[in-house]
């Protein structure tokens, strides 16, 4: 692992365990350390300028989000990159577990939920707007990702199923596939397709909720496996 100094430095002050998680959550989506390569605690916490104890603490996080896999003996690893095959079943999973939870989500989410949601469209929109003017780092998809993460938690988190919700958060894991979606632009394309997910979850219809979800994600996986399809073809 080859780490540049000096951008992935984090403030003089002291560090917070949230801002090492980031800044190690940047590491591995940049690709500074690269899928499948070594994530050597001391070397982190040189870069960082930190004790080794946040960063093994971000990378203990990291690993029950999937983003890396600790290993006997050699430590934590970077996860790999998804291919065609693991995206595929990554969204077959979102198809079996997403429009469930909006179909009991539907009725279920009061008015300030609805109202959180309405603003976490908003705000993927002029994130997705924004991120067009960056240099492809992860810091200018981030807030697109959390918000978009943070959408569809909302939507399980009111499904009445707390293991349902859970399954649906670990598939954040796969974060990298967002960085596809920007190389290739494709992210305002999401937008009519968030805002008809709310207003489905608006009208209280269960049917009608698992409909616009289930169009949702069919299209968003037809998006990205042609986006990733471009990607391996080009690299």
């Amino acid at each position: 692992m080859t780490i540049q100094s000096g951008e992935h430095f984090l403030p003089a002050r002291r560090a917070l365990a949230d801002d090492v998680y980031d800044a190690v959550l940047g590491l591995l989506m940049d690709q500074v350390i690269e899928p499948g390569s070594r994530a050597s605690i001391d070397g982190i916490a040189r870069q960082l300028n930190v004790s080794p104890t946040p960063v093994r603490e971000a990378l203990a996080r990291l690993e029950s989000e999937g983003l890396v896999v600790k290993k006997a003996l050699k430590g934590y690893t970077a996860a790999p990159l998804l291919d065609s095959d693991g995206l595929r079943q990554l969204f077959e999973m979102r198809r079996l577990l997403e429009p469930y939870a909006a179909r009991n989500a539907a009725g279920e989410l009061d008015a300030e939920a609805l109202k959180q949601l309405e603003g976490l469209v908003e705000a993927m929109h002029r994130s997705g707007q924004a991120a067009h003017t960056g240099d492809d780092r992860f810091k200018d998809y981030k807030d697109f990702a959390n918000q978009d993460a943070e959408f569809h938690r909302l939507i399980a988190e009111h499904s009445g199923n707390a293991l349902l919700a859970d399954a649906i958060g670990r598939l954040r894991s796969h974060m990298h596939q967002y960085r596809i979606y920007f190389q290739h632009g494709v992210v305002e394309e999401t937008s009519g397709e968030h805002e008809a997910v709310l207003e489905a979850l608006r009208s209280g219809k269960p049917a009608t909720a698992e409909k616009a979800m289930l169009d949702h994600i069919t299209k968003s996986y037809a998006r990205i496996s042609a986006s990733l399809a471009q990607a391996e073809q080009a690299g």
